[in-house]
């Protein structure tokens, strides 16, 4: 994609401000695909299939065009803002990203958002006949294949999104005024969101396996407790409105 027409798609106003930011990247499923830059981009850029596969070089190899053009597009922004990008001092930048890196990956909500993403793979780990058993789960009214897509969906996911957040609002509170919306607030939102769907899911889970109904129950508390932790860090997280996805109301 050249730099003319990544400019003409950023202009159209057909597409939401920000609305891939607050997302759960799952274009698929998504009604809004048509007014997201974002989806309309990697559409355009990736429609090759090979260019899709992340182990194919065709994949990297358009990456790294897209990003070169990406970057001479942002230098060029830059120096009509009259900022050079090449006289910046980053030593101090990299020196207090590592910080906040640490601080991040410290934090009692990460810890515990990996916590769950990995008792995720360890539980599908020891029951590797779920993937054999959606047929005859599916006859008897349960939707257990696709309960299993959003658990796999989210698993990563509510922990990424989690880390967002806490690394957001810890640069939050080095900045001044609460006029804005903040970050850490949307993707806390779109965290507490996928996991209210996981639960959802393993409460599909939980009916089918009744002979470890104490495990899924078990997994269904720790991601409530989450919840509610997440909840509790970012108090406004559930009232944030996300570009594109939740109505504003008569007085908003």
């Amino acid at each position: 994609m050249n730099r003319d027409r990544l400019k003409k798609l950023a202009a159209d106003k057909r597409f939401i401000s920000g609305i891939y930011n607050y997302c759960d990247r799952w274009c698929e499923r998504c009604q809004q695909t048509a007014r997201c830059l974002n989806f309309s981009m990697s559409e355009k850029e990736f429609s090759d299939p090979e260019t899709r596969d992340i182990r194919n070089e065709k994949f990297w190899n358009k990456l790294s065009e897209t990003f070169r053009e990406t970057m001479e597009l942002l230098r060029e922004s830059a120096k009509e803002w009259g900022v050079d990008l090449d006289t910046l001092d980053y030593k101090e930048d990299i020196e207090d990203r590592k910080a906040k890196d640490a601080a991040v990956k410290n934090h009692l909500l990460c810890r515990v958002a990996r916590r769950y993403s990995d008792s995720v793979e360890d539980w599908f780990k020891e029951r590797e006949s779920l993937f054999f058993e959606t047929v005859s789960a599916a006859r008897d009214g349960v939707d257990l294949d696709d309960a299993v897509e959003v658990i796999r969906w989210y698993q990563y996911f509510i922990c990424a999104k989690v880390m967002r957040a806490v690394r957001g609002e810890i640069e939050d509170e080095e900045e001044e005024g609460d006029e804005f919306p903040r970050d850490s607030d949307g993707s806390a939102k779109i965290a507490l969101i996928a996991i209210d769907r996981s639960i959802g899911a393993w409460a599909v889970i939980r009916a089918y396996f009744t002979d470890d109904a104490k495990g899924v129950i078990d997994i269904i508390a720790f991601l409530d407790n989450l919840r509610q932790a997440v909840e509790k860090t970012f108090p406004r997280a559930r009232s944030f409105i996300r570009p594109g996805f939740d109505q504003i109301g008569p007085n908003g």
